[in-house]
């Protein structure tokens, strides 16, 4: 039986690629996706959002949301991404957003469904979900599980501290970990296990496929190197929290305590999280910690290469 899903996303790069698996796997019924401008810009990721989901046929409504975070401006990551969010790669103009807001949408969706049905996956700064549950709160109980791209347990990679997307909104983020639904957190430290490596895209490069799969790679080697991987290659993040929905048994986790700095300083955006319950507080995420990145690679490689 598949998953109702709705998708928050901001592509972005490897957001593309996530879009690519979830709509290539039956396990997941993906109903609405959602953008905010985390990585590029909101002109931009809507256009991604837009595009990406057009080459694959399908006909899922892409909502348009907010373009700045609760307190303060996106920052953006051209350097990663491309000026345009896809590193350079052109796909086919999609077809045209969905009228409304992100944040309403997210409302109505989850209103018409039934109690614990729907998954919900954020793969960048969480204010469109925040703004649905902190305008309407008892919406919560007709979510199923949370799903994040966020966070780290040790260093970040937009700061010192902090990982890109915790840093962008860490307040709504701090409202996702306060809802007290479940909810799982794959975070840098996890994501730095999907290495691709020259090797690796080599190694698909090899399997055919149709338009989505041609474009995915051509995503995968336009990406640089990562200066905090010694340029050898460079985490895959985002797709990461889709597989866990996929095929959970390429992952080892535990139950952790999470919260997030949302003062000012260094320290902003840092997720503090709790592996070993030292603060004795309730857990209130699964922290993913280890995955198998053989099997990660050919999940993804066999499912976008199925499609149109």
């Amino acid at each position: 039986m598949s998953r109702t899903t709705i998708i928050d996303c901001d592509p972005g790069t490897d957001d593309a690629i996530a879009l690519w698996l979830a709509l290539a796997s039956p396990e997941l019924d993906v109903r609405l996706v959602t953008v905010a401008g985390g990585n590029v810009g909101l002109a931009a990721t809507t256009a991604n959002a837009r595009a990406v989901v057009g080459l694959t046929g399908r006909a899922i409504p892409v909502v348009a949301g907010a373009e700045r975070s609760l307190m303060a401006p996106f920052r953006f990551e051209t350097a990663v991404h491309g000026q345009d969010g896809l590193g350079g790669v052109l796909l086919p103009e999609g077809p045209p957003l969905a009228p409304g807001i992100a944040a309403d949408a997210i409302r109505d969706l989850l209103r018409g469904a039934s109690p614990a049905s729907v998954t919900l996956i954020g793969l960048g700064p969480v204010t469109n979900l925040a703004l649905a549950f902190a305008t309407e709160p008892a919406l919560v109980d007709r979510v199923a599980e949370i799903v994040l791209m966020s966070g780290a347990w040790s260093e970040g990679n937009i700061t010192p501290a902090a990982e890109f997307n915790a840093w962008n909104d860490p307040e709504a983020l701090s409202i996702l970990l306060g809802l007290g639904c479940p909810l799982t957190m794959a975070t840098l430290d996890l994501t730095a296990q999907a290495f691709v490596t020259p090797e690796v895209v080599a190694a698909m490069e090899g399997r055919p496929g149709g338009a989505c799969w041609r474009a995915a790679l051509a995503i995968l080697r336009a990406l640089p190197p990562s200066r905090r991987m010694s340029f050898r290659g460079y985490p895959l993040h985002d797709p990461c929290a889709v597989a866990w929905l996929l095929a959970p048994r390429l992952f080892k986790g535990r139950e952790a305590q999470a919260e997030v700095d949302c003062g000012p300083g260094p320290g902003r955006g840092r997720t503090v999280i709790d592996r070993w319950q030292r603060l004795g507080r309730p857990p209130n995420l699964k922290l993913l910690e280890r995955l198998d990145a053989p099997g990660f690679f050919e999940l993804l490689a066999e499912r976008i290469a199925a499609l149109p």
